[in-house]
């Protein structure tokens, strides 16, 4: 905020000095002017005086070009007189001069502060009034608030409501929910992208995964039938597999689990996730250990 005032200070004075420099000079110069008229008519009615007395044959030409060139002088020097008052008074102008230059430059802040006041926006000026993000406006970091990205996510959910053979905006609207915790309404949209899309195996696992959570990370039930699903259109889906040899390692069919996750890829993340559990499973298939 003070940085601003700076900046209406500093142009201000800029405005200033282009305004007032003009309004001085325009009333020393009209004085100026005014002397050399009144000079300039004297001259005319002094020469217009010679040529009459030098068509009368009152004065010669000699003389006539002499007393001429008198005049000419003078006007000269009254024109330079005129000039040095004119400088001279340049620092001292008349108060009248000055009434006007002092209101204008008091004038000149008043009313572009007036102007802003009227047509601006004064809250900008104050951090603690300003608001922090505009509606659907990302966070300076970036990223997009808890109250934004739930409003974006009543959006798309209020959209599959007018449209809900959209398959993919359920993927989405399930997507959003896990993010948010919501893993009963995850379930619940990956259940109907399921119905429109049951052909894809990581959709399935998806589903898996909501239902687990939603059920206290329990994979028995619905949640190991969607597994099942998933195996049947791809037997070698990792996540799938992870999620099976999690269903038998539950139930306490520890070698189940252990072909299960056996199967998963060397050194892939899913084969990493369950490397703790497989250990376990075999210490508890060959009777060593308790879970």
């Amino acid at each position: 905020m003070l940085l601003f005032w700076i900046m209406c200070g500093l142009m201000t004075l800029l405005a200033l000095w282009f305004v007032l420099p003009p309004l001085f000079a325009h009333a020393e110069g009209r004085k100026v002017d005014e002397v050399r008229a009144a000079n300039v008519l004297v001259y005319q009615d002094q020469c217009q005086e010679l040529e009459t007395d030098l068509h009368n044959g009152l004065i010669g030409e000699a003389e006539y070009q002499k007393e001429k060139q008198e005049l000419e002088r003078r006007l000269l020097a009254d024109t330079e007189t005129a000039k040095r008052a004119s400088s001279a008074s340049s620092t001292g102008t008349s108060p009248a001069t000055r009434k006007v230059a002092y209101a204008v430059a008091a004038a000149i802040p008043i009313v572009a502060i007036a102007f802003y006041l009227v047509r601006g926006n004064p809250k900008a000026l104050n951090p603690e009034t300003a608001p922090s993000t505009m509606p659907g406006a990302e966070t300076q970091s970036g990223e997009m608030t808890p109250q934004q990205i739930e409003a974006n996510v009543g959006k798309l959910a209020k959209r599959l409501e007018e449209n809900p053979n959209d398959a993919q905006g359920w993927v989405m609207l399930g997507r959003s929910y896990m993010m948010m915790e919501r893993y009963a309404d995850a379930a619940t949209a990956y259940g109907r992208a399921t119905t429109l899309n049951g052909g894809d195996a990581n959709l399935w696992t998806d589903y898996a995964e909501a239902l687990a959570l939603s059920n206290g990370q329990r994979l028995a039930g619905k949640p190991m039938e969607a597994v099942s699903r998933a195996l049947q259109i791809d037997p070698n889906n990792e996540q799938a597999l992870a999620f099976a040899g999690e269903a038998a390692f539950q139930a306490g069919d520890y070698k189940k689990a252990i072909e299960y996750w056996q199967k998963l890829r060397a050194g892939s993340e899913a084969q990493k996730a369950v490397s703790d559990r497989l250990a376990k499973a075999k210490e508890l298939a060959a009777g060593r250990g308790s879970r």
